[in-house]
Formats: C-alpha cells, structure tokens, sequence
C-alpha cells in the first residue's frame, strides 16, 4: 500500500504514474486476427440465431461471425454497422452476458458463450481503423431534421436520416458530441479517445452538422426547431438527478457529489493524478453507474469503496459481469440499505446513517435499525430523471416522455428516443435501436408529405 492511500480526507495524487496507467487500461485488450478466427469458429450458425434475436438492435450475428472466420473482417463491419452504427461502443460497453451471449447455445449447453462482444469489436476496430465507409448518403431531399442530443441515440438518428439525404443539425449542450458515451462511461471500457472516434466515423457520411453548447430550455425551444426544421428527434438523455432524501443532504458539502459528474470529470481529464478521491467512498445506487463509479474510486486510490443498494442483490440494475468486476477490484456491495442522514462534520463529510430494509407484501419498508459507515466521500448514483422544462407540453409517463413504437411523441412532428422516452432503458445499444427505427419512421413520414405535395402539384397543373 503506498503512502499516498493513507492519506485522510479527499486528496489528489494517491497513486503513481504506472498506477494510474496500469488501473485505467483497456479492460477487454482486442482480440489479434488468430485469436477472433479461433472464437469465431466455435459458433455453431443456428438457423434460428437466438443471439440475434436477444440483440435490441438486431443485428446479424451468425452472419458476421462468418464472415470473420473467413476472414472478411471488413465484411463483418459492414453486416455489424447496417443494424447498429455505433457497433464499435456497444461491443465495448453492451451487457452481452445478459443479452446475446446469454442466449448463445454454447452457454446453455457448457457455461461459455462464443465471444459475441468481442468479436464485434474486432470487425468494427478494423472497419473504423482503415477508414472503411459502408454507407453513402441518398440524393437531397431538400428536407432538414433538427436532433437534440449527439448521444447514441441522436447519432444513430442522424447517421439514418442522412443516409435518406436529408440535412440533419444536431445541437448539444456539452463541449463535446458522444453523450453517455463521452461522459457518462467508465474510463477504462473506452480508452484513447474511441468515443471522439466514432463520432466522426459517423459523420463522415456528411449531411450532418453539429451545433456545440446550445441547450433546448435555454438557448431554444421546441417551437422554434419546429418552425425551422421538417421534423424534430430529442434524444436528450436524462439531466437531472435524484435526491438520497436522506437528513443532511444539501448543496455544497464537500464530499457529497453525483456520481454521474464525477464520471464526466474523470473521463475528460488529461492528468488522472490531478484528480482527488477519498480515502473511504461509500456509493449509494445498484445500477451501471454506481458500479463505474466505485470501481474508477477504487482504481484512483481510495482505500474502502462500498456500494450500498436499497433492495437484493437480484434487484440490481447492474449486471451479474459487473457486479463481479466490482468485487475483483475490492469494491464492497451491501444491500437492503437505504440512506438515513449523511453525517459531516461542519461543511465536510465524514459518513452516512442508513437504515436496514425489507419487502414486506412486495412494499420496500424500513426496519427500523440502523447502521453507519465512515466516509470522505459519498457519491448518488440513484437514477436520474427528465427536466420538465424540456418536454415542452409533450406527455410524460414516469418522468418520461411517452412515445408510440415508432418514437413518435405527443406533439405532431417531434420524435424521441434513448434514455428519455418511457421505453428507454439506460443502455447504449437500446438508444442506438430507437434512434435509428425513429429515422426510418421520420423519413416515411417525410416521404409520403412529398408525394402527396407533388400529386397535389400535378393535380393543379
């Protein structure tokens, strides 16, 4: 253990350069040609491709697998990147143990599923490595889409919309386009700038231009895309947060942050030693996010990292894969606690009360006893929630807006999909599906206004 852990209190600087280096490396190393023929050559290509059936996106499985193990990587991109453009992230960050891995034969038939993630992420790091383009754009339609959001699931609108011909304007409010995928991941599943890679990977079809800093709610409104634009699609995310509702809760206490802008600030850092960690972390949350967040508190340093979760292990959002990656790396989960009080001394905390819980008729209740852990640090990773300023009279279920299969929303003209929409689930692979079926329903949508512009034309001769 290094002096620099022993230290109290929220520092910077507890590790060495090799440290730092060695903690945030790529978690999966890519799979080299040989390696990805020998994985690719124990799938079976069932006929009826559970594994593509248990993909939100839909995306061929036992057809590119083929291709790689005849070795036509570029082939297997290119079969990859027709359902799910940004196939490159979700070979990194997709669940696959809980979706097509799971339902791959080999699992149930001897407990190790063919490599699907992995396999996907060679074809696409090939692909995007050569420069390769699949894709080019429609004649212009002469019709021009606003997308708010270059999250996963605007950029898979955007990249549709364009291959259609039409003029797509994304506006975000960051500094940088990519979304969750640029801040909102663990640093070490997206090493080396890949998620500013794939962005420009699918904006390289051309139509699409992309407009910095400008947030809906503040620098425009809804009506005014609309009076501007043929359609409108939000894929917005979600940019508010959860309340522990806990005792002592309020802004300002040094030590008491969301977990989701310590993500962000640790994914945009140039110097990981710069960055400061307590030297006991408790986070409160059982999804994605409560996992990267103690997991990268753990690999900068902190000496104690636990999660705490209200309900069961079984009720975790997180995946069983990623709950384990947790406890490999010495993080601690406790669950049936829920937040009391965060205890502090002054302005600067020092730990949290949480109470025991229970399900009693299917109700989450309190128990009634307590227990407290020490803490420089406490992190909300609890689930975030939709601004309503930004639904602008659209309905919301939830807390989110409400869509028809299609991401059509309430208000004529305006789609929306990701995190966002009732329908959304926190996961990059779903956001990319919505966003793309959502193109393809704005461009039939668009496509029949036309024809019926041009019969209506003729028919005034």
């Amino acid at each position: 253990m290094t002096q620099g852990m022993l230290k109290e209190g929220i520092v910077a600087g507890r590790l060495s350069p090799r440290q730092y280096a060695e903690n945030f490396s790529d978690l999966h190393p890519p799979l080299d040609r040989h390696e990805a023929h020998v994985e690719a050559d124990r799938c079976y290509f069932c006929y009826d491709a559970p594994c593509m059936n248990a993909c939100p996106t839909s995306i061929d499985i036992a057809m590119f697998i083929r291709e790689i193990a005849t070795g036509n990587p570029l082939g297997a991109a290119e079969t990859i990147f027709e359902q799910n453009i940004l196939g490159g992230m979700c070979a990194r960050v997709c669940p696959t143990e809980q979706l097509c891995e799971e339902a791959c034969v080999r699992e149930a038939a001897e407990g190790k599923p063919v490599k699907i993630g992995q396999l996907q992420r060679h074809a696409t790091d090939v692909a995007m490595t050569e420069g390769k383009q699949f894709f080019t754009r429609a004649r212009a339609t002469g019709k021009r889409i606003a997308v708010v959001g270059a999250g996963p699931a605007g950029l898979a609108c955007a990249h549709r919309l364009a291959m259609h011909g039409h003029e797509v304007t994304i506006f975000d409010s960051r500094p940088k386009a990519g979304g969750l995928n640029e801040y909102g991941i663990a640093t070490y599943k997206t090493p080396d700038g890949f998620a500013r890679a794939e962005v420009d990977y699918v904006t390289a079809i051309g139509g699409i231009a992309i407009e910095l800093g400008q947030q809906l709610g503040r620098d425009f409104t809804i009506d005014d895309l609309k009076a501007e634009y043929d359609a409108v699609f939000l894929g917005i995310g979600l940019g508010g947060v959860n309340a522990l509702r806990a005792e002592g809760e309020e802004d300002g206490i040094e030590g008491l942050a969301n977990a989701v802008d310590f993500i962000a600030e640790l994914r945009q850092a140039k110097d990981l030693s710069t960055l400061s960690i307590g030297r006991r972390v408790v986070v409160v949350g059982g999804g994605m996010t409560a996992i990267d967040a103690a997991v990268q508190s753990k690999l900068l340093g902190a000496e104690e990292v636990t999660i705490c979760y209200r309900r069961g292990q079984e009720h975790m959002n997180a995946s069983q894969f990623e709950q384990d990656l947790a406890a490999s790396k010495g993080v601690i989960i406790r669950h049936w606690l829920t937040p009391k009080r965060v205890l502090r001394d002054g302005g600067r905390v020092t730990g949290i009360e949480l109470e025991y819980t229970q399900l009693a008729d299917g109700k989450l209740t309190g128990m009634g006893h307590t227990m407290t852990i020490a803490a420089d640090q406490v992190f909300k990773a609890i689930g975030q929630t939709l601004e309503d300023r930004w639904a602008e009279g659209m309905t919301l279920v939830g807390g989110r807006i409400d869509t028809d299969a299609e991401g059509r929303t309430s208000r004529e003209g305006v789609w929306a999909g990701g995190d966002c929409i009732v329908a959304g689930d926190d996961l990059t692979v779903t956001a990319v599906a919505q966003g793309r079926d959502a193109a393809e329903s704005i461009n039939r949508t668009l496509s029949a206004a036309t024809l019926i512009e041009k019969v209506g034309a003729l028919a005034n001769g």
